[in-house]
């Protein structure tokens, strides 16, 4: 992986490792938050259309876990001055590398469903 060649000392300490996933858990955790991020990946998107791309979720509960996305500077929230306010949500920077974590748990994923099936 590039990040624990980017941090080597992380990979040699258990603590420090487990440090490192509790921080990504801090910020991913959450029923709903990486289906958001994994909406968010193929463009910015308005409230209904997050809603509607993922099954279930409440708008109570979109709202709640797009705004602690905002807070951690995962997702930035755009709204454009018209009649009537458009308001976005896309991927910061930084949320755009989730990328290579939803890419590994959709590998992992397929591959588990098809040893468990």
């Amino acid at each position: 992986m590039e990040i624990i060649q980017t941090y080597p000392d992380v990979k040699k300490c258990p603590t420090s490792y487990v440090l490192a996933i509790n921080d990504t858990l801090n910020v991913l955790s959450g029923k709903w938050k990486m289906s958001i991020l994994a909406s968010l990946l193929y463009g910015n998107k308005r409230f209904k259309d997050i809603q509607s791309s993922i099954d279930k979720i409440t708008p109570r509960m979109l709202s709640k876990e797009l705004k602690e996305l905002e807070i951690n500077s995962v997702v930035k929230r755009k709204v454009y001055d018209s009649k009537p306010v458009l308001i976005e949500y896309e991927l910061t920077e930084s949320g755009k590398t989730i990328v290579k974590v939803l890419d590994a748990m959709v590998d992992w994923g397929l591959s588990h469903r098809e040893s468990v099936l």
